[in-house]
């Protein structure tokens, strides 16, 4: 008798195959809570670690071409913290590196921009017949592109050219601040890069306005460095220029279009270096 109590017992107590496959279903609020979690997540790292940017000129052909969208590493270059650990690694401006900053030019203060950087502090600088000489070296740079005699862009400018031997002229591109704060920097023909600035130039380096014009990257304008083209479209210069909202319409109209066949797929997720 007390066999058959046990057995019924263990009868009793053994879950059923229903409630053995049953899950606890996951409420309202526990579902809006696991949303929100990930919407603030990548608002977070869209904000403070990586921001897409356009590349709107020619000054950084073939490196980058009008119409590349890029992925910007906000966190690299920042002062040094401990919170992204080795996801991230900080590290110094190099030279060589690419990099986005706000603009140096007064006439364009909230303009993003993308140069090579040329000069750290303390590198001496100057231009003979378009080539590059850092401290006394003349650089080899792969990446630049020249204008050819007889190209429609070709042009000759001595200030450009012979920088900083040749001094600005009234009617160049030079802004009136660097006219003045230029000669303070040049030293035995060279110009000199103070602390916490750097010189930056386009790798287009006849289209390019650039260090040359401006003067000195400040260390607090840099925003970080190009990762890589998620998205790159044909797209004519003259674009950017556009103001009027029918305009714009209208391109947008043409790239939804021509979205497949006027996407440059090669570069989609070219590294940018």
């Amino acid at each position: 008798m007390a066999k058959k109590e046990k057995e019924r017992e263990k009868e009793t107590a053994k879950p059923s195959p229903q409630t053995q496959d049953e899950k606890p279903r996951e409420t309202t609020v526990e579902f809006l809570a696991s949303l929100a979690s990930v919407l603030v997540t990548g608002l977070f790292i869209i904000t403070f670690v990586f921001q897409a940017f356009e590349i709107p000129s020619a000054s950084m052909v073939e490196t980058l071409l009008i119409g590349d969208h890029v992925f910007v590493n906000r966190v690299q270059f920042s002062p040094h913290t401990h919170w992204v650990g080795p996801i991230v690694p900080y590290s110094q401006i190099h030279r060589g590196d690419i990099v986005v900053f706000l603009s140096a030019d007064p006439r364009t203060p909230e303009l993003y921009i993308v140069k090579r950087i040329i000069g750290v502090p303390g590198d001496r600088i100057h231009l003979h017949n378009g080539e590059v000489y850092r401290n006394g070296e003349k650089l080899k740079e792969p990446y630049v592109i020249h204008s050819q005699s007889g190209d429609p862009d070709f042009s000759y400018d001595p200030y450009r050219d012979e920088f900083p031997a040749v001094a600005p002229t009234e009617y160049g591109n030079v802004t009136p601040e660097w006219k003045l704060t230029l000669p303070q920097h040049i030293e035995n023909g060279d110009v000199v890069v103070p602390p916490d600035s750097y010189f930056g130039m386009g790798d287009n380096r006849d289209r390019s306005l650039d260090s040359r014009f401006w003067g000195f990257i400040p260390r607090e304008h840099v925003i970080g460095r190009p990762m890589f083209i998620y998205w790159s479209f044909e797209t004519p210069e003259y674009q950017y220029e556009q103001k009027a909202m029918s305009q714009r319409l209208g391109f947008l109209a043409h790239v939804v279009i021509h979205f497949f066949d006027e996407t440059r797929w090669k570069r989609t997720l070219k590294a940018v270096k």
